[in-house]
């Protein structure tokens, strides 16, 4: 973390000299006051200047993005990460050569970076930030998978008129199997077991 500490005549000038030092605007740093500034004898002689610490705040996206590229090459993946800003959170999508060893077996390993990745950028983050980490539309690419699989999976129930049990899934992709058959008549889901074994049962009604 960037940090200086400067002395100016007075506090707004220790900070200006401060700001300028590390090539920021005033909103993007804390400032801790260390010693006033304090006039000496009829104002002349003993004065001494004021002293602050100013140290530029973290940018929690700006670390999440360094921890992530870093981690990629620590694994020994070559690959780009490109942020994306959206309505329900911000998008880390990477792209290269050897993505599956990124996305590892039914996307684990890509969930486990997202959830470093999201640990990391709210450590110092005022508010909540969601980060979803995708690797060249994988994402996209299982959700379509999980919708074609509850369909099947709902009309087999109905028409075996016997419950069908899935294979376990993380609670992001359980929610997808239980919003695709939602609105289909004839069948209705639960969750079953306990993490990380937990699955969906498709049941007929």
């Amino acid at each position: 973390m960037k940090k200086v500490t400067v002395s100016g005549k007075t506090v707004d000038e220790a900070i200006e000299q401060a700001l300028d030092k590390l090539s920021v605007a005033r909103d993007e740093v804390e400032v801790h006051i260390v010693e006033e500034a304090q006039k000496g004898f009829l104002g002349i002689l003993g004065g001494k200047p004021a002293v602050v610490e100013v140290k530029v705040k973290p940018d929690p996206l700006k670390e999440a993005l360094t921890f992530l590229r870093e981690t990629i090459q620590q694994m020994g993946v070559s690959a780009s990460v490109t942020e994306e800003i959206m309505k329900d959170g911000v998008y880390f999508n990477v792209s290269g050569e050897e993505i599956g060893v990124l996305i590892g077996k039914r996307g684990q390993t890509l969930d486990s970076l997202q959830y470093l990745v999201n640990l990391v950028a709210n450590k110092n983050s005022q508010e909540y930030l969601r980060i979803v980490l995708d690797a060249e539309g994988y994402r996209q690419r299982r959700r379509e998978a999980l919708e074609k699989l509850a369909m099947r999976l709902g009309t087999k129930a109905i028409r075996t008129r016997q419950e069908v049990r899935l294979e376990p899934m993380n609670a992001h992709e359980r929610k997808i199997i239980h919003t695709t058959l939602q609105s289909v008549k004839g069948v209705s889901t639960y969750s079953d077991g306990d993490e990380p074994n937990r699955r969906i049962v498709v049941a007929p009604k």
